[in-house]
């Protein structure tokens, strides 16, 4: 089996303190630190994404130009290139093979909307490394891990030789309890794991 990690949206804008900061956010980013420093070695691939919203747009309706409804619109966070877009101080990024950006110019909840430095998606990077399970980690269980475990899930037909998603729900932090046991009883429903 090669098996991928997926971090999804460790950022102080997603942490305590952050324009969207979520409880546990900063606890998830420590254990998975934690468990990179324990099992490394069994991912062939540690990939993080960010959101990394444009400065100068509403990124495609995602920024409120009033007040924010929290579903569709929000406040403004993770600007690239600003402290709130950086990851949290407690996630070590050193075993992080590639850094996937999303959300450049539209509302981007999946990792797989986004795109690494080398402007490979998220999908051909997992392909040409024969990825065939993914593990996936972060914030917030509700919005972006959710998005991201479903696409993993819809890419897996389209993708050999993923066979296997699984969400590791120790090392996850949602914005709501009810919604984030929704996200994810929701993925489980799809064909996921919760691990």
């Amino acid at each position: 089996m090669t098996a991928a990690l997926l971090i999804v949206d460790v950022q102080n804008d997603f942490t305590e303190g952050g324009a969207l900061g979520v409880d546990g956010g900063s606890a998830a980013a420590a254990a998975i630190t934690r468990h990179l420093a324990a099992h490394a070695q069994d991912y062939a691939l540690v990939l993080a994404s960010r959101d990394w919203h444009d400065p100068d747009s509403d990124n495609g309706g995602h920024f409120a130009s009033g007040e924010p409804d929290y579903v569709t619109t929000w406040p403004v966070h993770c600007v690239a290139g600003t402290p709130g877009a950086e990851y949290d101080p407690a996630l070590s990024t050193s075993a992080v093979t590639h850094h996937i950006r999303k959300g450049q110019g539209t509302h981007g909840y999946s990792a797989f909307e986004g795109v690494a430095e080398d402007g490979r998606t998220l999908a051909q990077i997992l392909d040409a490394h024969g990825i065939d399970r993914l593990d996936i980690v972060g914030i917030a269980t509700d919005h972006c891990v959710r998005a991201s475990a479903l696409d993993a899930l819809e890419h897996r037909d389209r993708l050999a030789p993923l066979t296997e998603v699984r969400v590791l729900t120790d090392l996850v932090a949602g914005v709501a309890p009810g919604p984030s046991q929704a996200a994810l009883e929701e993925i489980a429903a799809a064909g996921g794991t919760l691990a």
